[in-house]
């Protein structure tokens, strides 16, 4: 898994509550076996008509946001059922950053297993956001995870909060089988042990 230190990119904004799973990869895309591929049908439904035409309504979809890589949204972003492949699909697409007031709780722990950044914000810190992604066309945020700090070209400096242990998991890159083999020795030698215990 990559490491995630620091990070500048544009971001874009979902302006809607309640944000599901499967809002955020539908429940059709779920066949494939592996991790990659799901981002082309990130927010499917809201990304596109039924014809398959491109809905230039939906705010990622418009041309100040490509090449976004921090997605901001509202309130219980990801919730609804488990699936795994939703931070899957964010990922895939490009995102690597989500900022919200809250996040389902199977979704946020998700993320970090993935390699994604969910930042907590307050109601008025993630409305100020929107506010200044609106204002300013190709409006960047640099994320510094060593330091839980969040800032822009125009002043802005927020600080944020993150479980050390789930830091360290994104700053090291790790995921939980990373984690494991970190005590790869101490493990080989505890079987061996045994082994001979039974032996």
């Amino acid at each position: 898994m990559e490491a995630f230190v620091k990070h500048t990119g544009i971001v874009a904004p979902v302006d809607r509550v309640n944000v599901d799973t499967d809002a955020i990869i539908p429940k059709q895309f779920l066949k494939r076996i592996e991790r990659s591929g799901f981002g082309q049908f990130l927010f499917f439904e809201w990304r596109f008509f039924e014809n398959g035409d491109v809905n230039p309504d939906f705010e990622p979809n418009k041309a100040r946001y490509e090449g976004a890589s921090v997605l901001i949204s509202r309130a219980n972003f990801g919730c609804g059922s488990s699936r795994e492949h939703a931070p899957w699909a964010i990922l895939d697409y490009g995102y690597k950053c989500i900022i919200a007031p809250s996040y389902a709780d199977i979704f946020y722990n998700n993320c970090f297993k993935n390699g994604i950044l969910p930042i907590k914000l307050s109601e008025e810190q993630v409305e100020d956001l929107f506010q200044r992604t609106a204002k300013h066309e190709g409006y960047k945020l640099n994320i510094d995870l060593e330091n839980k700090v969040l800032t822009d070209e125009h002043g802005l400096r927020i600080e944020f909060e993150l479980d050390e242990h789930r830091r360290q998991f994104l700053l090291q890159g790790l995921d939980d089988i990373g984690l494991t083999l970190q005590h790869e020795d101490k493990i080989a030698a505890f079987e061996a042990k045994r082994a001979g215990q039974t032996a």
